[in-house]
C-alpha cells in the first residue's frame, strides 16, 4: 500500500519515470494526494498522461526539460517550468539537487530470486536520479521486461510498492506523410553502410528508419529505441558490427514503441544504459562513425536551429539534440537537422528564428534537410549558407527570404 501523505512533506520534490516506463497508477495516486500534502515540485520528461493538466494541484509546480507529450498542455497554460538544459546535464543536476529528487516514482519488473527489480526498458535519467533520491516508490508491473544492461534495484530499497499487470504505454504518433518520406530519402543518402546512427522520434524518425532499409551493418546509439530500429534489426540492416564501442549491440536509454517491441526487447541485441552513459561526451566521442539525425521546428538562414518553442508555447526540448549533434560534427561523421520546409502556411526556413531561442548552434550543424533537398553547411561562409538554405526552402517563400537578406544587408 502506498501512502504518500505519510511519507511526503510540503516543499518536497518528486520525479517519475517517463514515456513507456511512466508509473501511471502511482502518478495518479500522487496527484490525488498532493492537495492534502502541500506544495510539491514535480518532475518528469515525456508523458502521455492525458489527465495531467487537469490533475495537478494549483499549488504544485511541474518542472521538466521540455514540453513533450501531455506537458505541452501545461506549457500552454503556464503551469510548466522548463529547465533548458542538455540531456547529458540531467545526471549532474540530480546529483546537485537542482531538480526535484526527494522522492522518485518508478515502474519496474517483478523481483528475481535474489529480490532484485529491473528498471526494464526505462533506464534513462531515472537510473542516475536513484542514487540521489532518498524515497523510492515502485509500480511492480508483471509486463515490464527484464532487459540487458538495465540496472537492478533491491526490493528493500523501495519505501512502498503496488503491483500491476498492465501493458506498457505504446507510442502515440501520426503516420509519416509524403514530405516526411522524401526528407527521409535525402537523409538516407547521407548515411553510409557501417555508420552508427542516432535518430529522433516521431513520424519523421520512423520514415528515416524506413529509408535506411537498403543499408547494411548500421549501428544504433540513441536516447530512445523505437519500432524503426526493431524493423531494421529484423531485416539484418542493424548489426552494430562496425561500431567502435558496444560492438554488435544497439544502445539506448529507454524504449517507446509497440507491444511487440517491448515483448521482444529482452531477446534482441539491445543494451539499455543510463543517461550518464548514452549522452556523455566521453562516450559519444568514441563513435567516429556517428551520424546524428535530429529534427527542428525552425532553422534560420545561418543554420541556427530552434527545436523548443512555437508561437510562444513549449512543444519540444533541448533534449539530447546538442549532445549528439556536437559529437557527430566534431568527433563523428555528420550532424543532420531535418524539418518540413513549411508548416501551416509558414516557412520553417527563416531569416531569423521567430522565437529567438537557439537550441543548436550553427557551428554544430553539417547539413539541413527538407523535402526540397540537402543544404551542406560544413565549412561554408554565411553568404553561401544563406544561398543553400534558401534553395531548400518552400518555393513560395524563397523570394521573400532573398528580399529579407537584401534588406538586412
Amino acid at each position: 500500500m502506498v501512502d504518500f501523505g505519510g511519507a511526503l512533506r510540503p516543499g518536497m520534490g518528486v520525479w517519475w519515470s517517463q514515456a513507456a516506463a511512466e508509473p501511471r497508477p502511482l502518478v495518479d495516486r500522487l496527484l490525488a494526494a498532493a492537495p492534502g500534502i502541500g506544495p510539491l515540485r514535480l518532475f518528469t520528461g515525456l508523458s502521455w498522461n492525458d489527465q495531467l493538466a487537469q490533475s495537478i494541484s494549483p499549488t504544485d509546480t511541474m518542472v521538466s526539460y521540455g514540453g513533450l507529450g501531455a506537458l505541452r498542455e501545461l506549457g500552454a497554460t503556464d503551469q510548466l517550468d522548463v529547465v533548458p538544459c542538455h540531456y547529458s546535464a540531467l545526471p549532474r543536476m540530480f546529483a546537485e539537487h537542482r531538480l526535484p529528487c526527494d522522492a522518485g516514482l518508478l515502474q519496474v519488473a517483478p523481483p528475481d530470486s535474489e529480490g532484485m527489480c529491473s528498471l526494464g526498458i526505462g533506464v534513462d535519467y531515472m537510473a542516475d536520479a536513484i542514487a540521489h533520491t532518498a524515497l523510492l516508490f515502485a509500480e511492480i508491473n508483471r509486463q515490464m521486461p527484464v532487459v540487458a544492461g538495465s540496472p537492478r534495484i533491491p526490493l528493500s530499497r523501495f519505501h512502498s510498492t503496488i503491483g500491476t499487470d498492465r501493458p506498457l504505454q505504446e507510442e502515440v504518433s501520426r503516420p509519416a506523410g509524403d514530405p516526411d518520406r522524401v526528407i527521409a530519402g535525402h537523409i538516407a543518402e547521407l548515411v553510409d553502410d557501417g555508420d552508427t546512427v542516432q535518430v529522433g522520434i516521431g513520424s519523421l524518425g520512423a520514415a528515416v528508419f524506413g529509408a535506411l532499409s537498403g543499408h547494411s551493418d548500421l549501428g544504433v546509439h540513441t536516447g530512445m529505441i523505437t519500432d524503426g530500429v526493431l524493423s531494421l534489426i529484423d531485416k539484418g540492416v542493424v548489426t552494430g558490427s562496425r561500431k567502435q564501442i558496444d560492438t554488435g549491440m544497439a544502445v539506448a536509454g529507454t524504449a517507446l514503441g509497440s507491444s511487440d517491441l517491448y515483448r521482444r526487447a529482452a531477446h534482441l541485441p539491445l543494451l539499455f544504459r543510463p543517461t550518464s552513459y548514452t549522452h556523455a561526451p566521453q562516450t559519444l566521442s568514441q563513435l567516429s562513425s556517428l551520424v546524428a539525425v535530429n529534427f527542428a521546428i525552425e532553422v534560420d538562414l545561418t543554420g541556427q536551429v530552434g527545436a523548443e518553442m512555437s508561437r510562444g508555447t513549449y512543444l519540444g526540448a533541448v533534449g539530447g539534440q546538442v549532445d549528439f549533434a556536437r559529437a557527430a560534427a566534431l568527433t563523428g561523421k555528420r550532424s543532420i537537422v531535418a524539418l518540413r520546409s513549411a508548416v501551416r502556411g509558414r516557412s520553417s526556413i527563416k531569416a531569423r528564428l521567430d522565437e529567438g531561442v537557439v537550441t543548436t548552434a550553427r557551428a554544430d550543424v553539417d547539413c539541413v534537410v527538407t523535402e526540397h533537398g540537402i543544404a551542406h553547411l560544413r565549412g561554408q561562409p554565411l553568404a553561401e549558407r544563406r544561398r543553400r538554405l534558401i534553395a531548400i526552402a518552400a518555393p513560395e517563400f524563397r523570394e521573400q527570404l532573398r528580399h529579407q537578406v537584401r534588406v538586412a544587408s
